[in-house]
C-alpha cells in the first residue's frame, strides 16, 4: 500500500511562496491503477515527482510498502527508487544508446551482471513488442516505440510501483490506446501498482480503477472512476467528465425537445450491467407503444459500462405510462423524464 501524508511542496520563485502541493494526502492499494487527473498547473507533477523524491517535499510523509521515502538518506533512497519505476512524457531517453543499451542502462547501474542483463533485455523487448528493433536508435522509433522502450526500461529492475508522468499526451489517439492496453496487460501480468498522471479523461476512464482530481495543489474529488463520472461534484471534475461524454448537452436536449414534441422523451441511464439488457426490444414486445432513439452515448471503464439513450415513446398515455413503470420498477436502468406527452 503506498500511504500519502499531509503532502506539501512550496517553491520559492521571485521572492514569493508558490504553493504547488497543498496537504496532499492519499492511500492507493496494491497492484490497483490509480489515476491522477487535473489540468496544466494543478500540482499533479509535482505531485507524481514528490512520490519518489525527484522533487524534495517541504511537509508530508510518503510511505511505500511500509517505507518512509521522506524519511530516507541518500544511499537508502538509491536503494529504494529501485521499487520505483517511472515513465516520463518525453521519454527521456539517451539518444546515443541503442533499444537495448537504453533498456539495460538502469541494470548496469544496479550492477548486475552482464549475463543476466542481456536475458532480462530479450525478456523487457518481448514484454513491450520491440522485438526486431533491439538495435535501432531513438531517433529511428515512433513515440509510441519510444514509450515502450520507456517503460521497459521503468520495469527493468522489477519494480513494484510504476509512476507514468503524462505517459501518453505526447502521442496520437491510436498509439496512446495501444500503450494504455499495454499498461493495463503489465499491471494484470506484474502485479504492478501503477499511479498515472494526465489531463485526459479518456485515459482515466479507460484504464484506471480509482482517480483523484486535482485543482490549485488539493484533492478536490476522490473515488471510483465509474461514481466519479456518474456523480462528478466539482466543477473541475464535470468537465473533464465532458471531454467524454460530451458537452452542449442541455441545448442538444432543447433540440430534441423541439423536434419531437409528440410522446414522451425519456433519458434512461445504464450502469454496468444494466448497459447489456435488451431493454428497448423488451418495450417494444411487452407494451404497445413505438420506441424511438434519438441520441446515444455509451462508453465503457475498467469496472464495466455506462451511458445514456435519449429515447421517445409513442403510444397510448396507459401503455407508456406502463412502459415508463416497468423501466423504474423491473431493471436497473435509471429513467428521466425530459418532456411528458402532449
Amino acid at each position: 500500500m503506498i500511504s500519502i501524508e499531509g503532502l506539501t511542496k512550496i517553491f520559492r520563485l521571485n521572492q514569493k511562496d508558490i504553493t504547488a502541493v497543498d496537504d496532499l494526502s492519499l492511500t492507493i492499494q496494491n497492484g490497483e491503477i490509480f489515476g491522477v487527473i487535473g489540468y496544466s498547473g494543478a500540482g499533479k507533477s509535482t505531485f507524481i515527482r514528490l512520490l519518489n523524491r525527484l522533487e524534495e517535499p517541504t511537509a508530508g510523509k510518503v510511505t511505500i510498502h511500509g517505507q518512509d521515502i521522506t524519511a530516507m538518506n541518500k544511499n537508502k533512497l538509491r536503494i529504494a527508487r529501485q521499487d520505483i519505476g517511472m515513465i516520463f512524457q518525453h521519454f527521456n531517453l539517451l539518444w546515443s544508446r541503442t533499444v537495448a543499451e537504453n533498456i539495460a542502462f538502469p541494470l548496469e547501474i544496479a550492477g548486475v551482471p552482464v549475463t543476466k542483463r542481456k536475458a532480462r533485455v530479450r525478456e523487457l523487448i518481448d514484454l513491450v513488442g520491440l522485438t526486431g528493433r533491439e538495435n535501432a536508435y531513438p531517433s529511428q522509433l515512433s513515440g509510441g516505440q519510444k514509450q515502450r522502450v520507456g517503460i521497459a526500461r521503468a520495469l527493468a529492475n522489477n519494480p513494484k510501483v510504476l509512476l507514468c508522468d503524462e505517459a501518453t499526451s505526447a502521442l496520437d489517439p491510436e498509439t496512446t490506446n495501444s500503450i494504455l492496453d499495454l499498461l493495463v496487460d503489465i499491471n494484470q501480468k506484474l502485479g504492478l501498482t501503477i499511479i498515472l498522471i494526465t489531463h485526459e479523461m479518456h485515459v482515466i476512464r479507460k484504464i484506471c480503477n480509482r482517480v483523484a482530481v486535482m485543482e490549485n495543489g488539493k484533492v478536490v474529488e476522490q473515488g471510483d472512476v465509474l461514481d466519479i463520472f456518474l456523480h462528478p461534484k466539482k466543477e473541475v471534475t464535470q468537465k473533464f467528465v465532458k471531454q467524454v461524454m460530451g458537452s452542449g448537452e442541455e441545448d442538444e436536449l432543447e433540440l430534441l425537445r423541439e423536434t419531437y414534441s409528440n410522446g414522451k422523451l425519456v433519458k434512461l441511464h445504464f450502469v454496468g450491467e444494466s448497459a447489456n439488457q435488451a431493454l428497448i426490444s423488451k418495450l417494444s414486445k411487452q407494451f404497445e407503444i413505438e420506441v424511438n432513439i434519438l441520441q446515444g452515448k455509451i462508453t465503457q471503464t475498467q469496472r464495466g459500462a455506462y451511458g445514456t439513450l435519449v429515447v421517445q415513446l409513442i403510444g397510448t398515455q396507459s401503455e407508456v405510462e406502463m412502459a415508463s413503470q416497468y423501466i423504474q420498477t423491473e431493471t436497473s436502468v435509471q429513467l428521466e423524464v425530459i418532456q411528458d406527452a402532449n
